[in-house]
């Protein structure tokens, strides 16, 4: 992972993380720090503030003579989560007492106060806690997520998304994939269907995108290869469950020359390294995380780097998995997640379902004339990844050939013509290529043990939220 650098700006001359980190080296030098204010402790001549920035904690002490008294009142009456500008000389702090025979733990770092401006002070009450463990309603939460972002746990779960968008890109670029971004506002539907959000691009009906698939393709045809996308998608459906957005950002890829053996290989290393990424770097954060997990008596999670390749059970199997074990099910059905969870017994981590019916697939996925299931229906070389009962990601080889995509197409009831902005670029030699679609929430979910996708989203849009 890139070492960060942290420049003087025009606030403060060092972050609180420097303080801890560089201490030693920055023993009685003059620093000027900013951060909010989680607590003032101390009367009369002295006070401990303690005050925390994005990269860390630090304590400031305040003392008679070294600030005058307005500033030592000051500090002992703000309200916290004020945010404050503190100058004053590094020290050490005064060692804890430990019982005998036990280590001295390393020096820590405080910064005595000779100067204090209270840029804004905060109202009270606050609208949510953010240093103490009680526990607070998700609705309420995302309300004020300014604030809840202020938490440690919460700020570590986002520190993690970003980590886990820096592994994965890094990832694919190191297999040849290009990072593009397709449009947003597109003219149809990118899979068929009627889950689209309508709008009105000036004078003409357009929709939100459902999915950057059919513009990844387009970039194949143009002989980019391979190409990846990390990016929002819209879906207006009436879900309204843990697992379920209407706007969600996911990983997307498409491989020229790739089949959907390939392209599953390639997302089951993506994640390997991710996972082995966070293990290898980010254990604070994890850390951090587990801290309240335990003061809320849940179990910590553990970074465990799935093995690979993943298992792989075709969809005829987990039928057959299912019926066995006496859930009513037939050939052809959807596996829910009822269904999930008897193939999640055996499997509980990462792992593959493919070979769906080609019935249940979008026109785009590709079939192999012959290949077909238990019943003797065609299978298509579509695919879904899930982790434990979750579906994480839809992918396959997509067809290749105009004649096949139009006969699907009009399978589906829809129109070729209104695709011809898409089937059209198949007209002039297009290669076999695949590719898959993966949601960056899911994945933190299966990250970090969170039990509901909206806590791994900024500012989440579901079917009652569309603010803040």
């Amino acid at each position: 992972m890139a070492v960060v650098e942290y420049h003087p700006t025009a606030y403060r001359t060092h972050t609180l993380g420097q303080i801890q980190e560089s201490g030693a080296e920055l023993l009685a030098t003059e620093v000027k720090i900013c951060g909010f204010m989680e607590a003032a402790r101390g009367k009369g001549k002295i006070c401990f503030m303690d005050i925390r920035d994005g990269t860390g904690r630090c304590q400031i002490f305040f003392k008679e003579g070294a600030v005058d008294e307005h500033t030592l009142a000051q500090a002992q009456n703000l309200s916290r989560e004020s945010t404050v500008q503190v100058i004053g000389m590094v020290a050490e702090k005064r060692p804890p007492k430990v019982a005998e025979g036990e280590p001295t733990p390393p020096p820590t770092y405080e910064v005595v106060a000779s100067a204090l401006n209270v840029i804004t002070e905060a109202m009270t009450p606050l609208p949510l806690g953010v240093t103490d463990t009680v526990s607070v309603g998700l609705d309420t939460r995302l309300d004020n997520r300014y604030m809840d972002l202020r938490r440690s746990h919460v700020s570590a779960m986002f520190t993690l998304r970003s980590r886990v968008l820096q592994y994965g890109r890094e990832h694919l670029i190191t297999e040849g994939f290009k990072e593009i971004n397709s449009p947003k506002i597109i003219a149809s539907a990118s899979e068929g269907g009627t889950n689209l959000f309508p709008m009105m691009y000036f004078d003409t009906p357009a929709f939100l995108s459902q999915s950057p698939q059919l513009y990844k393709q387009l970039t194949i045809l143009g002989g980019m290869e391979r190409v990846f996308e990390i990016g929002p998608a819209f879906r207006a459906e009436n879900h309204d469950t843990y697992r379920h957005l209407n706007e969600f950002i996911s990983f997307d890829i498409e491989g020229a020359w790739m089949d959907d053996d390939d392209v599953m290989a390639v997302q089951e290393r993506m994640i390997n390294h991710i996972w082995q990424s966070v293990a290898d770097n980010d254990q604070d954060q994890i850390d951090i995380i587990n801290q309240y997990r335990i003061s809320q008596d849940e179990q910590p999670i553990t970074v465990d780097v799935p093995s690979i390749p993943f298992p792989r059970i075709e969809y005829c199997d987990a039928i057959k998995m299912i019926q066995d074990s006496g859930a009513n099910i037939s050939w052809g059905d959807d596996i829910e997640s009822s269904h999930c969870d008897i193939i999640a017994a055996i499997h509980p981590g990462f792992h593959f379902l493919p070979r769906w019916p080609m019935a249940m697939k979008p026109f785009y996925i590709h079939h192999i004339t012959g290949e077909d299931g238990a019943t003797g229906e065609q299978l298509s070389r579509g695919f879904d990844l899930n982790y434990g009962r979750d579906e994480m990601t839809s992918g396959g080889q997509r067809e290749h050939n105009v004649e096949v995509l139009e006969e699907n197409l009009r399978n589906k009831g829809l129109d070729p013509a209104d695709f011809s902005f898409y089937t059209d670029g198949f007209r002039y030699g297009a290669p076999p290529h695949a590719g898959w679609g993966l949601g960056v929430a899911r994945l933190l979910m299966a990250l970090t043990g969170a039990r509901n996708v909206r806590e791994t989203v900024l500012f989440p849009r579901d079917r009652q939220r569309v603010t803040p």
